[in-house]
């Protein structure tokens, strides 16, 4: 104990002695960077330290994380600038908007992203030597570069993740660093370090932000817009460096002046890395497509947004034995991030009036000549405000404006459901979206209805439009369209509660609905729903609208109007209200075809074999999305649960070994035989398929054609192996899904879904028993890459279905309809899932 104040005491004498003068990260910390790992909080507290002697550096915490660690932003630029910041800033945003014009002297903005994935932990201890380096009066160099660029820092975009991976690695590793790979410090446990809190990779989350870390840095990017952005990676331990120019697939709305700075900008790095001998490659496996990577996000608002990645990674540790013999250290890791920082700056520097200029002319000619065919976006209300609300928020989230209505009711469009260019009405409901506006490319890149890829090899979705993702019918205009207001009046139940009517009624068919009843079975608040279609009070209800009556709820006294009318204004849930259970059409509400939604005890099993992106996707849908209690099992414990105690278990996409062992199956059948719900997803799904409960993957059909055999079919060239490959690659593309509405698991639903699919996993019909909700049948292919092998099995069979086995179920969802929480219109479906389906 002695020992380790006297060494508290030292350190503080330490950072005493530098409190007037710039410290160097090595000494602030007391040991050399590259070292050992720093945790998150003494990076700030360096960070601070710095801020407190560089008069022109600003540190602000911008949020926070879900566990509470502070998300911070450093601004540092010339002694000049550091007095006008907010002056650059506001002129800045004017260029942004398409209205300013450059002014000489202007400094270009640059902004360096660190540690978005925490087990990448390297560029965090990268950002910290990058900022002394910048601050260092002493270094001349860097302080003409401050004159004409002003420098943003994130110094960690992921603490939790960052923390998980430090606090792993700093208990675990021994005195001298091992650098066998097989050695505990290079092997993380589940779920490592990578994603954050809710296992959500926040490099895939730029334009959806449903991560408070992503919303948060957003509102950030929105007041600076940045010219130069750098979103710092690392790759596979055996890996070289890599830095722009990136791989194709580029995305065409990327114009040419990006693709020459990103080369330039390479170069630089490149004879940097020359000058020392250091490997690296350009023009391979990072693209720039899908539109939520820190590097295409930034691109599609008009900056130079790169990645760079270095090997190493969770693997790497301190030091670490790479294939070719060599050892890599954390040090050298550091030296490269470092070095391609700062090459950055410098070109930015030099090319400060450019950058400036082109970015300007970007958001021009999206304010006055909208690039794509589209000059306007008409998004149906079709009776669902509340999902188009949705939409309104995460348009919002993006800067992209839009309204309601317009000065015509009629035009002619493309309609995304059914591919046809046609009349159609425009409601005052409906949603209109100008291409006209600065956001506009952004705009055509979230909306396009089916992405052109110039390159197949890609590595991640490659379809994402938004109409598919909501479900709500779009139509892109080709004339100019202009909204008629720019807001919908918004939903207040006034007046309902004081009638004191015989129920209350809310259709279902958002997630905002799901929210809602989620709120009232938590304040044990009884809602049943009706099976199918009826007709109350003078209007139409659809199956699965709610049925709150105020029969069975005597428990709330004389606070259930209140609460039910309170719980709707809050979830913005629209109530009707009606002074009988005898219905116009269709059956009364006594009826046992008006079910009882029961307030189920529900686990999502994690761990080992768990696909973590999918379990968190899971858990974030409880806690964040609609407010309800889960159970988290590990996957280690299924064998000593109490099955008594769940009504619902969920089995996110993984490979789950306790379906391999018979003993726990054969509990897991009884008590879904006895009245339990599985709701099994994607690869858990076709694990349960092999178990012989009912269902079956799909076997591939056989051509029964007699085919001329190909003597040569297996001499192929090496180098066209990549090409071979794609024949079964489906990275992500969007199919129409055929639904039966009727059933539970499909309200709230038009006859069409869209769904994202990742795999070429499709299932044979259901029989007797079983219930086939969401079939794929010939031709449903609608955009995205699907390999030309693949595309041929992706036909004719079940993907969302639910199979009875005795009083239980098991409900088959053959796609992730949470995919990433921005996959808005499956969001209900698992809503469905686990309150309809019984």
């Amino acid at each position: 104990m002695r020992k380790f104040l006297l060494s508290s005491f030292i350190l503080l004498l330490v950072q005493t002695a530098f409190s007037q003068q710039l410290p160097t990260p090595d000494q602030f910390l007391g040991y050399a960077l590259g070292t050992q790992f720093t945790p998150h909080h003494r990076v700030l507290e360096y960070f601070k330290a710095v801020a407190a002697v560089t008069p022109n550096m600003q540190l602000t915490q911008y949020g926070a994380t879900y566990e509470g660690r502070p998300l911070m932003l450093a601004v540092i630029t010339s002694p000049e600038n550091i007095n006008k910041t907010e002056q650059i800033r506001q002129h800045n945003l004017e260029l942004a908007g398409g209205d300013g014009k450059p002014a000489a002297g202007d400094p270009v903005i640059v902004w360096l992203s660190y540690n978005v994935h925490g087990n990448e932990a390297v560029s965090t201890e990268a950002a910290m030597i990058t900022l002394y380096m910048l601050a260092n009066k002493e270094n001349k160099e860097q302080q003409e570069w401050l004159k004409n660029t002003l420098v943003i820092i994130d110094p960690c975009l992921n603490p939790d993740g960052r923390e998980r991976y430090v606090s792993f690695y700093n208990q675990v590793h021994t005195r001298y660093p091992d650098p066998l790979l097989f050695a505990r410090e290079h092997n993380e446990p589940w779920p490592g370090g990578r994603a954050n809190h809710y296992y959500f990779d926040l490099n895939r989350d730029w334009a959806w932000q449903t991560q408070v870390e992503s919303q948060q840095r957003a509102i950030q990017y929105g007041r600076w817009m940045p010219q130069v952005h750098v979103d710092f990676h690392e790759q596979s331990i055996d890996a070289p460096y890599y830095f722009a120019p990136a791989a194709e697939p580029f995305h065409d709305i990327i114009k040419p002046w990006q693709r020459s700075m990103q080369m330039l900008i390479g170069k630089n790095n490149a004879r940097y890395f020359d000058k020392e001998g250091w490997l690296y490659f350009t023009k391979e496996f990072f693209d720039m497509f899908y539109p939520s990577y820190g590097d295409t996000y930034p691109t599609y608002n008009g900056a130079i947004g790169m990645t760079y990645e270095q090997g190493g990674g969770g693997r790497a540790g301190i030091a670490g034995l790479k294939q070719d013999g060599d050892t890599l250290t954390l040090k050298e890791r550091i030296d490269h991030h470092r070095t391609t920082g700062l090459s950055t700056i410098e070109i930015a520097s030099q090319q400060a009036g450019q950058l400036l200029n082109e970015f300007s002319r970007y958001f021009y000619e999206a304010v006055h000549t909208p690039d794509g065919p589209y000059k306007s976006y008409v998004v149906k209300a079709s009776g669902n405000v509340e999902k188009l609300a949705t939409l309104g928020a995460l348009l919002n989230k993006n800067g992209i404006r839009f309204g309601y209505g317009a000065a015509v009711n009629k035009a002619n469009g493309f309609n995304y459901f059914n591919g046809k260019t046609e009349n159609f009405s425009i409601d005052k409901e409906d949603m209109v979206i100008s291409a006209s506006q600065a956001r506009s490319n952004l705009l055509k890149v979230l909306f396009e209805p089916d992405s052109r890829l110039s390159d197949s090899v890609t590595y991640d979705i490659t379809a994402w439009s938004l109409p598919y993702a909501y479900g709500l019918q779009t139509y892109g205009v080709r004339q100019p369209l202009t909204p008629a207001k720019d807001s919908l009046q918004a939903t207040v139940n006034n007046g309902l509660a004081a009638s004191r009517p015989y129920a209350y009624l809310a259709r279902w068919n958002s997630i905002k609905d799901v929210r809602f009843l989620s709120a009232l079975l938590q304040k044990r608040i009884r809602v049943r729903y009706a099976e199918g279609d009826f007709i109350a009070g003078g209007k139409s209800f659809p199956a699965g609208s709610l049925i709150i009556t105020r029969s069975g709820n005597e428990a709330a006294g004389a606070q259930f109007d209140e609460q039910v009318v309170s719980l709707a204004n809050t979830y913005k849930t629209s109530l009707d209200a009606v002074n009988t259970g005898f219905v116009e059409k269709g059956v009364d509400f006594g009826s046992e075809k008006v079910r009882f939604i029961k307030p189920v005890r529900v686990a999502v099993v994690m761990g080992e074999g768990v696909s973590s992106l999918a379990a968190g996707e899971v858990w974030h849908f409880f806690e964040q999305q609609i407010g309800y209690p889960l159970t988290i099992v590990d996957e280690k414990q299924l064998s000593r649960i109490n099955w008594k105690a769940l009504d619902v278990l969920v089995l996110a996409d993984g490979n789950y070994k306790f379906l391999t062992e018979k003993d726990n199956t054969n509990k897991l059948k009884d008590w879904i035989t006895a009245g339990g719900k599985l709701i099994a997803m994607q690869g858990a799904l076709s694990q349960v398929a092999t178990l012989d409960w009912g269902f079956h993957l799909k076997k591939e059909e056989e051509d029964s054609k007699e085919e001329k055999k190909d003597e040569y079919n297996l001499l192929k060239p090496y180098a066209n192996r990549e090409r071979e490959g794609v024949k079964q690659l489906i990275p992500g593309a969007i199919y129409k899904v055929q639904l039966d509405n009727t059933h539970p698991l499909a309200f709230g639903f038009p006859a069409v879904y869209y769904t994202l699919k990742q795999d070429d996993k499709i299932y044979d019909y259901l029989g007797e028993g079983g219930w086939n909700v969401g079939v794929l049948k010939k031709d449903n292919y609608l955009s995205g890459f699907v390999g030309t092998e693949t595309r041929k099995k992706l036909k004719d069979g079940l993907l969302f279905g639910v199979k009875d086995m005795g009083e239980g179920k098991i409900v088959m969802l053959a796609d992730d309809p949470l995919f990433r929480s921005f996959w808005e219109n499956g969001k209900l479906m698992f809503g469905n899932a686990l309150f309809m389906v019984w």
